[in-house]
């Protein structure tokens, strides 16, 4: 019989190893040949599900994201963990979880000179905002009854910090191992909530001021 060949397994393989290639060598030097080579394929084998280099690109953005969704968004869990270790998923705390921030950080780094980059990570940027909202709103009772300024302001504050330490940890892994990078995200959230909290309480003095006036 032919052996039966899952191709979006292979798809995703392929995807995989070029996260790799791109981490570890850098977006130009991660050549087709060399993404094959490491792949253990021949450069016709990816050529079969890829006709570009930035297909496999994209292919591998698309695949870390679906990683990332199913790691922020646990099921199955009796007790589902809180806020900090919830985000701490998105940080590069192991080896995984680097090669998917230093592939990122290579992304971003050609993302302005080429426009369908530039619309690729617009539509991430969306999904990265869902996503963490998604995960404050749950981690966070008192969430849904902060404006939506604060709630907006809080989220992207979030995801920049988190951007923050990827790019630190990418450009110097040594000065940021996973302790410090859950202890700077830990002092964050306590810094955020803190002012969200205050912030919605000036917001509804302000309101009530305003109606007995």
């Amino acid at each position: 019989m032919p052996k039966i060949v899952d191709h979006e397994q292979r798809r995703n393989e392929i995807a995989l190893v070029a996260c790799r290639v791109v981490a570890q060598h850098g977006f130009d030097q991660a050549t087709i040949v060399r993404i094959a080579r490491e792949a253990g394929y021949t450069t016709g084998m990816v050529a079969h599900y890829f006709d570009t280099k930035q297909d496999i690109v994209t292919a591998a953005l698309r695949l870390i994201l679906r990683r990332i969704e199913e790691r922020l968004t646990p099921s199955g869990v009796e007790e589902q963990p809180g806020l900090l270790a919830l985000l701490t998923e998105a940080l590069p705390v192991d080896e995984t979880r680097y090669i998917e921030c230093a592939f990122w950080i290579a992304f971003w780094g050609q993302v302005p000179a080429d426009r369908r980059l530039k619309r690729i990570n617009t539509w991430l940027h969306r999904e990265y905002l869902r996503l963490f909202e998604r995960c404050l709103e749950r981690g966070w009772t008192q969430w849904g009854s902060w404006p939506a300024s604060t709630q907006e302001q809080v989220l992207r504050s979030v995801i920049t910090f988190i951007n923050g330490i990827t790019a630190s940890t990418v450009a110097s892994r040594g000065d940021w191992p996973a302790e410090r990078q859950v202890g700077q995200l830990r002092l964050q959230l306590e810094l955020l909530h803190g002012w969200a909290m205050g912030s919605a309480t000036s917001t509804v003095s302000r309101k009530s001021g305003k109606a007995s006036a």
